[in-house]
């Protein structure tokens, strides 16, 4: 099968992880999968390391620049299907009127309505398929009033580690600052409000009356450090917060925690949870958005009602007090992921919705 797969985005956030997994795991399963990217954007740059044909356009004419490309290579290659990543890749699909020359299917990364009207709502009824990353998303996507037989779920993948060692993990801690008496929480995401780090800050500022090791690594950046940091001051916390930023090689955090905390106030899927499972991290999570769909309290994490300081920094004191329950969670978290998580499950998956696109339009 030949794909040629479009992301437009010029950071590095879950939507890009899961490009690159989608066209290297197609790749190593002998399909040409291609990607259309940004020039000098992390995916280009670590597609292209990896060995995936890139096609690039410059970063401030992604949007006209990116629909003439695509013309271009429409023309110039027999692709089988074009799968847009996010919006802005089926902006330009639309525009160069990819779908009237190859099926196109286009991810939903977010729970938001379909607009009802105008131009964002024409760009996804001309999409073949709606790839929906979770059943919350679908039920958005449905409700918006697309066809059920347009919608398609595939859930979000990632890989399932190797256990750090004992050694490996005393390193990653050391990298943190963290010492053998520490308990150290981690979250990694990109510093919104909707991330609700504020939550976790203030769960920790709870937390310390009773376990005074405690501590915090916030992993990750965006327009919230300085309000986030700014609170730390207010809450007292400067040495037991630690913000370390955007960090290239998350192993490092994974290796280094004793619970992940996952405090987002909406969240489709959430990578950075999936991962945290698939490392055999005890997890505590909201039971919001799509997230039920895969962490099941008391099973394989926790799960709160609402996002509340108070009733995160109670079930961290419970997974730091008892760490055999702790440690038979991330047992259980770590089997899901590889069950039906991984990133051979993701891309086996898609595979499956371009060979049912292909189906329905050779039926036609």
């Amino acid at each position: 099968m030949k794909v040629l797969y479009v992301d437009l985005e010029r950071e590095w956030r879950g939507g890009q992880s899961q490009a690159l997994l989608t066209v290297t795991g197609l790749r190593a399963l002998g399909h040409d999968a291609q990607l259309l990217s940004v020039r000098d954007s992390p995916l280009a740059r670590r597609a292209k390391a990896a060995g995936v044909p890139v096609h690039v356009v410059g970063r401030k004419a992604r949007r006209a620049g990116s629909a003439l490309l695509l013309r271009k290579l429409l023309s110039e290659q027999k692709f089988d299907v074009l799968h847009a990543n996010e919006p802005h890749a089926l902006t330009s699909a639309w525009l160069a009127r990819a779908q009237r020359i190859v099926p196109v299917l286009v991810s939903r990364r977010v729970a938001y309505p379909l607009s009802r009207s105008g131009l964002a709502r024409m760009r996804y009824q001309a999409a073949q398929c709606i790839v929906a990353i979770s059943h919350f998303v679908e039920k958005s996507v449905l409700e918006s009033g697309m066809p059920a037989e347009k919608v398609a779920v595939v859930y979000d993948g990632v890989e399932v580690p190797p256990l750090p060692t004992p050694e490996a993990r005393r390193q990653a801690r050391q990298r943190w600052g963290a010492t053998g008496e520490d308990r150290l929480l981690g979250c990694i995401g990109y510093l919104l409000p909707e991330k609700g780090q504020e939550i976790a800050i203030r769960a920790l500022s709870t937390l310390q009356a009773k376990i005074p090791g405690a501590r915090l690594l916030l992993a990750g950046d965006g327009p919230c450090r300085r309000p986030l940091q700014a609170l730390v001051r207010q809450q007292g916390l400067q040495d037991a917060v630690i913000f370390a930023g955007f960090v290239e090689d998350v192993s490092q955090v994974y290796a280094a925690l004793d619970v992940f905390v996952f405090p987002s106030l909406a969240e489709p899927l959430g990578t950075s949870l999936l991962a945290a499972m698939a490392w055999g991290l005890p997890v505590v999570a909201v039971a919001i958005g799509g997230l039920p769909e895969y962490v099941k309290d008391g099973e394989n994490g926790l799960l709160v009602a609402q996002p509340d300081p108070e009733l995160f920094s109670a079930e961290i004191r419970r997974l730091l007090n008892d760490e055999t329950f702790g440690t038979a969670l991330g047992q259980k978290a770590r089997s899901t992921i590889a069950e039906r998580f991984s990133v051979h499950c993701m891309v086996e998956n898609t595979i499956h919705v371009y060979e049912d696109v292909l189906r329905k339009k050779h039926a036609g």
